[in-house]
Protein backbone atom coordinates (compact mmCIF):
# COMPACT_ATOMS: atom_id res chain seq x y z
CA UNK A 1 0.00 0.00 0.00
CA UNK A 2 1.55 3.29 -1.17
CA UNK A 3 0.22 6.28 0.77
CA UNK A 4 2.42 8.63 -1.24
CA UNK A 5 -0.46 8.73 -3.71
CA UNK A 6 -2.34 10.98 -1.26
CA UNK A 7 -1.51 14.68 -0.75
CA UNK A 8 0.45 15.28 2.45
CA UNK A 9 2.25 18.27 3.89
CA UNK A 10 5.08 17.99 6.41
CA UNK A 11 4.10 19.26 9.86
CA UNK A 12 5.67 16.80 12.29
CA UNK A 13 8.85 15.01 13.31
CA UNK A 14 8.72 11.43 12.06
CA UNK A 15 9.34 8.64 12.76
CA UNK A 16 8.51 9.13 16.42
CA UNK A 17 10.59 7.12 18.92
CA UNK A 18 9.77 3.56 19.94
CA UNK A 19 11.19 3.08 23.43
CA UNK A 20 11.21 0.34 26.08
CA UNK A 21 9.53 1.12 29.42
CA UNK A 22 11.91 -0.93 31.52
CA UNK A 23 10.96 0.56 34.89
CA UNK A 24 7.22 0.19 34.33
CA UNK A 25 7.74 -3.39 33.14
CA UNK A 26 9.59 -4.21 36.36
CA UNK A 27 7.06 -2.36 38.50
CA UNK A 28 4.14 -4.32 37.05
CA UNK A 29 6.00 -7.63 36.71
CA UNK A 30 5.61 -7.84 32.94
CA UNK A 31 4.69 -8.02 30.09
CA UNK A 32 7.53 -6.32 28.21
CA UNK A 33 6.26 -2.77 27.78
CA UNK A 34 7.17 -0.31 25.04
CA UNK A 35 5.93 3.16 24.17
CA UNK A 36 5.46 4.74 20.75
CA UNK A 37 6.12 8.42 21.40
CA UNK A 38 3.55 10.29 19.32
CA UNK A 39 3.74 12.96 22.00
CA UNK A 40 6.99 13.83 20.19
CA UNK A 41 5.49 14.82 16.83
CA UNK A 42 6.76 18.35 17.41
CA UNK A 43 3.79 20.52 16.46
CA UNK A 44 2.74 22.75 19.38
CA UNK A 45 4.15 20.28 21.96
CA UNK A 46 3.16 17.26 19.87
CA UNK A 47 0.37 14.72 19.80
CA UNK A 48 -1.44 12.29 17.55
CA UNK A 49 -3.46 14.89 15.63
CA UNK A 50 -0.35 16.07 13.80
CA UNK A 51 -0.33 12.91 11.69
CA UNK A 52 -3.94 13.51 10.67
CA UNK A 53 -3.38 17.19 9.99
CA UNK A 54 -0.60 16.44 7.52
CA UNK A 55 -3.24 14.97 5.21
CA UNK A 56 -6.13 17.26 6.17
CA UNK A 57 -4.19 20.49 5.74
CA UNK A 58 -2.82 19.25 2.41
CA UNK A 59 -6.42 18.82 1.26
CA UNK A 60 -7.29 22.29 2.59
CA UNK A 61 -4.44 23.81 0.58
CA UNK A 62 -5.46 21.87 -2.53
CA UNK A 63 -8.95 23.35 -2.20
CA UNK A 64 -7.57 26.88 -1.89
CA UNK A 65 -8.72 27.41 1.71
CA UNK A 66 -7.50 30.42 3.67
CA UNK A 67 -9.25 29.63 6.97
CA UNK A 68 -9.78 26.36 8.80
CA UNK A 69 -12.62 25.62 11.21
CA UNK A 70 -12.63 22.82 13.74
CA UNK A 71 -14.23 21.85 17.04
CA UNK A 72 -13.55 19.92 20.20
CA UNK A 73 -13.97 19.84 23.96
CA UNK A 74 -12.62 22.72 26.06
CA UNK A 75 -9.17 21.14 26.51
CA UNK A 76 -9.01 19.76 22.97
CA UNK A 77 -5.55 18.63 21.86
CA UNK A 78 -6.85 18.52 18.30
CA UNK A 79 -7.86 22.19 18.42
CA UNK A 80 -4.42 23.21 19.71
CA UNK A 81 -2.56 21.32 16.97
CA UNK A 82 -4.93 22.62 14.29
CA UNK A 83 -4.31 26.18 15.45
CA UNK A 84 -0.56 25.58 15.24
CA UNK A 85 -0.80 23.98 11.79
CA UNK A 86 -2.85 26.90 10.50
CA UNK A 87 -0.31 29.36 11.90
CA UNK A 88 2.55 27.47 10.25
CA UNK A 89 0.76 27.52 6.90
CA UNK A 90 -0.36 31.13 7.05
CA UNK A 91 -4.06 30.40 7.46
CA UNK A 92 -6.61 31.74 9.88
CA UNK A 93 -8.08 29.28 12.39
CA UNK A 94 -11.46 29.36 14.09
CA UNK A 95 -12.09 26.94 16.94
CA UNK A 96 -15.45 26.01 18.43
CA UNK A 97 -15.16 24.55 21.94
CA UNK A 98 -17.92 22.49 23.58
CA UNK A 99 -18.26 22.36 27.36
CA UNK A 100 -18.43 18.62 28.04
CA UNK A 101 -17.52 18.67 31.74
CA UNK A 102 -19.36 21.66 33.27
CA UNK A 103 -16.16 22.81 34.96
CA UNK A 104 -15.85 26.53 35.67
CA UNK A 105 -12.31 26.29 37.05
CA UNK A 106 -10.30 29.05 35.31
CA UNK A 107 -7.38 26.64 34.91
CA UNK A 108 -9.65 24.36 32.90
CA UNK A 109 -11.48 27.01 30.90
CA UNK A 110 -8.52 29.27 30.02
CA UNK A 111 -5.22 27.48 30.68
CA UNK A 112 -3.53 24.52 28.95
CA UNK A 113 -4.74 23.96 25.40
CA UNK A 114 -7.06 26.98 25.49
CA UNK A 115 -4.13 29.27 26.24
CA UNK A 116 -2.15 27.80 23.34
CA UNK A 117 -5.08 28.09 20.94
CA UNK A 118 -5.03 31.84 21.48
CA UNK A 119 -1.24 32.05 21.50
CA UNK A 120 -1.23 30.49 18.02
CA UNK A 121 -3.64 33.22 16.90
CA UNK A 122 -6.86 31.21 16.67
CA UNK A 123 -10.23 32.65 17.57
CA UNK A 124 -12.15 30.66 20.18
CA UNK A 125 -15.94 30.38 20.32
CA UNK A 126 -17.60 28.52 23.18
CA UNK A 127 -20.75 26.36 23.12
CA UNK A 128 -22.67 24.50 25.84
CA UNK A 129 -22.56 20.72 26.16
CA UNK A 130 -24.87 18.86 23.79
CA UNK A 131 -24.55 21.42 20.98
CA UNK A 132 -24.56 20.01 17.45
CA UNK A 133 -20.98 21.06 16.81
CA UNK A 134 -20.81 19.85 13.22
CA UNK A 135 -23.85 21.98 12.41
CA UNK A 136 -22.30 24.99 14.13
CA UNK A 137 -19.13 24.61 12.06
CA UNK A 138 -21.13 24.39 8.86
CA UNK A 139 -23.12 27.51 9.77
CA UNK A 140 -19.88 29.37 10.49
CA UNK A 141 -18.44 28.20 7.16
CA UNK A 142 -21.48 29.55 5.32
CA UNK A 143 -21.12 32.93 7.02
CA UNK A 144 -17.45 33.08 6.12
CA UNK A 145 -18.17 32.17 2.50
CA UNK A 146 -20.71 35.00 2.32
CA UNK A 147 -17.93 37.32 3.49
CA UNK A 148 -15.60 36.12 0.75
CA UNK A 149 -13.46 33.71 2.77
CA UNK A 150 -12.55 30.18 1.67
CA UNK A 151 -13.14 27.95 4.73
CA UNK A 152 -12.16 24.32 5.18
CA UNK A 153 -14.04 22.42 7.89
CA UNK A 154 -12.19 19.75 9.89
CA UNK A 155 -14.30 17.26 11.83
CA UNK A 156 -13.65 16.88 15.55
CA UNK A 157 -10.42 15.00 16.16
CA UNK A 158 -9.65 15.10 12.45
CA UNK A 159 -11.50 11.81 12.33
CA UNK A 160 -12.32 11.39 8.64
CA UNK A 161 -10.96 8.95 6.04
CA UNK A 162 -8.46 11.63 4.98
CA UNK A 163 -7.31 12.26 8.55
CA UNK A 164 -7.16 8.56 9.38
CA UNK A 165 -4.53 8.12 6.67
CA UNK A 166 -2.12 9.55 9.24
CA UNK A 167 -2.54 6.47 11.41
CA UNK A 168 -2.55 4.01 8.56
CA UNK A 169 0.88 5.48 7.87
CA UNK A 170 1.76 5.24 11.59
CA UNK A 171 1.00 1.52 11.46
CA UNK A 172 3.49 1.11 8.60
CA UNK A 173 6.03 3.20 10.52
CA UNK A 174 5.70 1.08 13.67
CA UNK A 175 5.98 -2.19 11.73
CA UNK A 176 9.20 -0.94 10.10
CA UNK A 177 10.66 0.18 13.44
CA UNK A 178 9.89 -3.16 15.04
CA UNK A 179 11.44 -5.06 12.12
CA UNK A 180 14.59 -2.94 12.27
CA UNK A 181 15.20 -3.91 15.89
CA UNK A 182 13.98 -7.51 15.62
CA UNK A 183 10.98 -6.84 17.85
CA UNK A 184 7.87 -8.97 17.57
CA UNK A 185 4.93 -6.87 18.80
CA UNK A 186 2.02 -8.81 20.25
CA UNK A 187 -0.31 -5.93 21.20
CA UNK A 188 -0.66 -2.25 20.38
CA UNK A 189 -2.74 -0.40 23.01
CA UNK A 190 -3.95 3.19 22.83
CA UNK A 191 -6.67 5.59 23.94
CA UNK A 192 -9.61 5.81 21.53
CA UNK A 193 -12.10 8.69 21.37
CA UNK A 194 -13.22 10.28 18.10
CA UNK A 195 -12.19 7.03 16.33
CA UNK A 196 -9.70 8.38 13.78
CA UNK A 197 -6.53 7.05 15.38
CA UNK A 198 -7.89 3.54 15.91
CA UNK A 199 -9.61 3.43 12.51
CA UNK A 200 -6.40 4.41 10.75
CA UNK A 201 -4.42 1.81 12.69
CA UNK A 202 -7.00 -0.87 11.88
CA UNK A 203 -6.81 -0.03 8.17
CA UNK A 204 -3.02 0.21 8.17
CA UNK A 205 -2.38 -3.01 10.08
CA UNK A 206 -4.84 -4.84 7.83
CA UNK A 207 -3.22 -3.43 4.67
CA UNK A 208 0.16 -4.62 5.94
CA UNK A 209 -1.25 -8.06 6.83
CA UNK A 210 0.16 -7.54 10.33
CA UNK A 211 -0.49 -9.96 13.18
CA UNK A 212 -0.30 -7.21 15.81
CA UNK A 213 -3.44 -7.22 17.94
CA UNK A 214 -4.91 -3.74 18.43
CA UNK A 215 -6.77 -2.66 21.57
CA UNK A 216 -8.37 0.73 22.08
CA UNK A 217 -9.11 1.96 25.58
CA UNK A 218 -12.26 4.10 25.36
CA UNK A 219 -12.31 7.63 26.73
CA UNK A 220 -15.87 8.74 26.09
CA UNK A 221 -18.43 6.29 24.63
CA UNK A 222 -19.83 2.87 25.63
CA UNK A 223 -18.19 -0.15 24.01
CA UNK A 224 -20.80 -0.89 21.34
CA UNK A 225 -20.99 2.73 20.19
CA UNK A 226 -17.21 3.15 20.20
CA UNK A 227 -16.55 -0.01 18.23
CA UNK A 228 -19.27 0.87 15.74
CA UNK A 229 -17.73 4.33 15.15
CA UNK A 230 -14.26 2.85 14.72
CA UNK A 231 -15.39 0.08 12.38
CA UNK A 232 -17.42 2.45 10.22
CA UNK A 233 -14.50 4.86 9.85
CA UNK A 234 -12.01 2.02 9.32
CA UNK A 235 -14.15 0.72 6.45
CA UNK A 236 -14.40 4.18 4.89
CA UNK A 237 -10.65 4.70 5.34
CA UNK A 238 -9.93 1.35 3.73
CA UNK A 239 -12.13 2.32 0.80
CA UNK A 240 -10.36 5.69 0.54
CA UNK A 241 -7.05 3.79 0.45
CA UNK A 242 -8.48 1.74 -2.46
CA UNK A 243 -8.20 -1.51 -0.55
CA UNK A 244 -10.46 -4.33 -1.60
CA UNK A 245 -12.64 -6.21 0.86
CA UNK A 246 -12.71 -3.66 3.67
CA UNK A 247 -11.52 -4.64 7.14
CA UNK A 248 -12.69 -7.55 9.32
CA UNK A 249 -15.06 -6.59 12.13
CA UNK A 250 -13.04 -8.65 14.63
CA UNK A 251 -10.04 -6.35 14.11
CA UNK A 252 -11.88 -3.62 16.05
CA UNK A 253 -11.78 -3.97 19.84
CA UNK A 254 -12.42 -1.24 22.39
CA UNK A 255 -12.46 -1.67 26.16
CA UNK A 256 -14.58 1.15 27.57
CA UNK A 257 -14.44 0.24 31.25
CA UNK A 258 -12.17 3.16 32.14
CA UNK A 259 -14.21 6.19 31.00
CA UNK A 260 -15.39 6.90 34.54
CA UNK A 261 -17.87 9.74 35.02
CA UNK A 262 -17.57 10.89 31.43
CA UNK A 263 -15.35 12.47 28.82
CA UNK A 264 -12.66 14.67 30.35
CA UNK A 265 -13.70 13.86 33.93
CA UNK A 266 -10.76 12.61 36.05
CA UNK A 267 -10.72 9.08 37.48
CA UNK A 268 -8.54 7.60 40.25
CA UNK A 269 -7.06 5.21 37.70
CA UNK A 270 -6.06 8.08 35.41
CA UNK A 271 -4.44 9.96 38.30
CA UNK A 272 -2.50 6.83 39.29
CA UNK A 273 -1.41 6.14 35.70
CA UNK A 274 -0.23 9.71 35.05
CA UNK A 275 1.67 9.72 38.36
CA UNK A 276 3.28 6.32 37.77
CA UNK A 277 4.51 7.22 34.28
CA UNK A 278 5.82 10.58 35.45
CA UNK A 279 7.73 9.07 38.36
CA UNK A 280 8.79 5.71 36.88
CA UNK A 281 9.59 6.68 33.29
CA UNK A 282 9.80 10.48 33.25
CA UNK A 283 6.97 10.56 30.70
CA UNK A 284 4.01 12.94 30.90
CA UNK A 285 0.59 11.60 29.89
CA UNK A 286 -2.58 13.68 29.64
CA UNK A 287 -5.69 13.50 31.87
CA UNK A 288 -8.26 12.94 29.09
CA UNK A 289 -6.84 10.42 26.60
CA UNK A 290 -3.43 8.89 27.24
CA UNK A 291 -3.93 8.94 31.03
CA UNK A 292 -7.12 6.90 30.82
CA UNK A 293 -5.59 4.71 28.12
CA UNK A 294 -2.65 3.89 30.36
CA UNK A 295 -4.98 3.38 33.33
CA UNK A 296 -6.75 0.72 31.30
CA UNK A 297 -3.50 -0.93 30.26
CA UNK A 298 -2.18 -1.03 33.84
CA UNK A 299 -5.41 -2.51 35.16
CA UNK A 300 -5.53 -5.14 32.41
CA UNK A 301 -1.93 -6.12 33.18
CA UNK A 302 -2.84 -6.54 36.84
CA UNK A 303 -5.78 -8.71 35.80
CA UNK A 304 -3.53 -10.97 33.71
CA UNK A 305 -4.74 -9.97 30.24
CA UNK A 306 -1.22 -10.24 28.79
CA UNK A 307 1.40 -12.98 29.08
CA UNK A 308 4.63 -12.08 30.88
CA UNK A 309 6.75 -12.64 27.77
CA UNK A 310 4.56 -10.67 25.37
CA UNK A 311 5.64 -7.35 23.88
CA UNK A 312 2.99 -4.67 24.40
CA UNK A 313 3.36 -1.24 22.82
CA UNK A 314 1.44 1.72 24.23
CA UNK A 315 0.81 4.48 21.72
CA UNK A 316 1.27 7.81 23.49
CA UNK A 317 -1.18 10.16 21.77
CA UNK A 318 0.25 13.26 23.49
CA UNK A 319 -1.71 16.03 25.17
CA UNK A 320 0.31 16.69 28.32
CA UNK A 321 -0.48 20.41 27.91
CA UNK A 322 -3.96 19.56 29.25
CA UNK A 323 -2.42 18.74 32.64
CA UNK A 324 -2.30 22.47 33.28
CA UNK A 325 -6.08 22.52 33.04
CA UNK A 326 -6.42 19.85 35.77
CA UNK A 327 -4.07 20.81 38.64
CA UNK A 328 -6.66 19.98 41.30
CA UNK A 329 -7.05 16.39 40.07
CA UNK A 330 -3.61 15.56 41.50
CA UNK A 331 -2.94 15.51 45.22
CA UNK A 332 0.58 16.86 45.00
CA UNK A 333 2.50 18.49 47.86
CA UNK A 334 2.50 22.28 47.90
CA UNK A 335 5.77 24.14 48.36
Amino acid sequence: MDLSLFPRISLGHFPTPLEPMTNLTALLGGPRLWIKRDDCTGLASGGNKTRKLEYLMAEAIAQGANVVITQGATQSNHARQTAAAAAKLGMKCMILLEDRTGSTDPDYTDNGNVLLNRLHGATVERHPGGTNMQQQMELLAERLKAEGARPYVIAGGGSTPVGALGYANAAFELIAQAAARGLSIDYLVHATGSAGTQAGLVAGLHAANSKIKLLGIGTRAPKEKQETMVYDLACRTSEHMRMRGGVPRESVEANCDYVGGGYGIPTPGMVEAVTILAQAEGILLDPVYSGKGMAGLIDLIRKGRFAKDENVVFLHTGGSVALFGYPNAFDLPKS
